[in-house]
């Protein structure tokens, strides 16, 4: 005979594990720290700035 299981219990087992992958997922997508965030901000703007200079005008 085959063991004998709590539905509820599997569910919200079933339930915390998808939780857990879906915040590990937003921690890898969204955990930068604020000083990461404004450097690549910093390099995102000194990069347009370096190709603005450098455009010809027509």
């Amino acid at each position: 005979m085959g063991e004998i299981i709590n539905l509820n219990r599997a569910r919200k087992a079933r339930d915390k594990a998808e939780a857990r992958a879906t915040a590990a997922a937003n921690r890898a997508a969204h955990g930068r720290t604020k000083g990461e965030k404004t450097a690549a901000d910093a390099e995102r703007a000194r990069i347009q700035q370096l190709l603005d200079q450098s455009k010809r005008e027509d």
